[in-house]
């Protein structure tokens, strides 16, 4: 017999926007939560952000799956009398305004667990709820400048370099997520809910923990090495005679096997190249040793070799090839969604697999206020107040 989706019954009242926090919801979503995402009348920035196909954001349709819509102007008192009321049915509530922000539109922790006291409700803010910086904004490319991982991003005698995904939003959501779950089984044993404060400053610096680590033990900041392992070798990225493929050999076993791959059993009984250390000390001669024989081949050619003598490789591939892979598409990442306006729409779906477990299939994201009527209707209210909330406009223009 198979179990329904993990977090089946959960609710989630989402008054995030843009990427951090509807990621994280994205991701509750993916494993059956139901997430009630509260939008202002002009909706989720998002929603205006191209690309588009057929009038539709990716950005939004991609961080918005699965979820529900419901159209309040909180900067009505009357509009935050009712999203307080949708949030005493929470169990999760998820915001990413600046510090503040939220106590002012009557939807903060303090406001919404008088009402709700087990509820979780977590914050996704640049630097944290308190301290000298909470006040400041921000954005991805502020957050990877101000880490340091610019700063170890390019070649040598490069400039320091963005990485190329927001990664300081993805994983401040995914941190978002773990944390609303972490404190989800805390209540399960005290009956209390909590207040999570997810900052993006926190989160980055976490995944980066080959340059903290270097650092607490030696005292020095990591620089730019370029497309190569700071501390082992050979492990990088390496020309082939079409493109670029990487090399991933962490010790003397996978190098052993690699130099008799190549034919040159001497290479590794090599004084420069008899240890890791000496290994990354002279890359650059190694990296020569190793190209002189990956330039007679395609990509795919040595890492086909590479493959067969088992030493750890893949060929540098772009996004379409990389989610057309055989592996990927084996792993059903990407669904197709039903959706009339988008027939040939496909959407990600979470990345986990559960045994015994369904895994939900992605939806399409909500049009805006799409579920304002619905949601609404659960609250218990009378229809002349309704009517009387409706003619006050928070609703926006979106007729119930």
């Amino acid at each position: 017999m198979i179990d329904p989706p993990l977090l089946k019954g959960l609710r989630v009242v989402d008054f995030t926007r843009v990427l951090s926090g509807p990621f994280c919801t994205a991701l509750l979503a993916d494993l059956g939560a139901e997430i009630i995402k509260i939008e202002p009348p002009q909706g989720d920035d998002y929603r205006s952000i191209g690309p588009f196909r057929d009038g539709h954001s990716a950005l939004f349709s991609v961080m918005n799956r699965n979820k529900k819509s419901v159209v309040l102007d909180l900067k009505l008192p009357e509009a935050q009398s009712v999203a307080r009321s949708i949030c005493s049915t929470a169990d999760v509530i998820v915001e990413n305004f600046r510090p503040g922000v939220a106590d002012k539109l009557g939807i903060g922790y303090a406001a919404v667990s008088a009402e709700n006291p087990r509820v979780i409700y977590t914050s996704i803010s640049g630097f944290g709820q308190t301290g000298p910086a909470a006040q400041r904004p921000a954005y991805d490319i502020v957050l990877q400048a101000m880490t340091g991982l610019m700063e170890v991003t390019g070649e040598p005698d490069g400039t320091p370099t963005v990485v190329g995904e927001t990664i300081s939003d993805v994983v401040s959501g995914l941190f978002a997520s773990w944390a609303s779950l972490a404190a989800l089984w805390s209540r399960e044993r005290t009956g209390k809910g909590v207040h999570v404060d997810v900052a993006m400053l926190d989160a980055t610096l976490s995944t980066m923990m080959m340059s903290v680590s270097r650092y607490l033990f030696t005292g020095a900041a990591p620089s730019r090495v370029g497309n190569r392992h700071a501390l082992s070798a050979p492990f990088g990225l390496f020309r082939a005679n079409d493109g670029y493929f990487a090399l991933a050999v962490l010790n003397s076993k996978h190098f052993r096997l690699l130099c008799e791959l190549m034919n040159a059993p001497q290479i590794a009984d090599d004084p420069r190249f008899s240890s890791d250390p000496l290994r990354v000390q002279n890359e650059a001669a190694l990296r020569a040793e190793i190209e002189s024989w990956s330039m007679q081949f395609s990509a795919q050619e040595v890492v086909t070799h590479l493959e067969r003598a088992q030493v750890p490789a893949a060929k540098l591939q772009n996004i379409a090839e990389a989610l057309s892979d055989p592996q990927t598409l084996h792993r059903a990442f990407i669904q197709k969604v039903e959706d009339p306006t988008q027939p040939e729409l496909s959407l990600p779906s979470q990345p986990v697999h559960f045994s015994g477990h369904t895994r939900t299939p992605p939806t399409r994201a909500p049009r805006l206020g799409e579920h304002t009527n619905a949601v609404i209707a659960t609250l218990g209210l009378a229809q002349a107040r309704v009517a009387e909330l409706q003619a006050l406009g928070i609703f926006g223009d979106h007729p119930l």
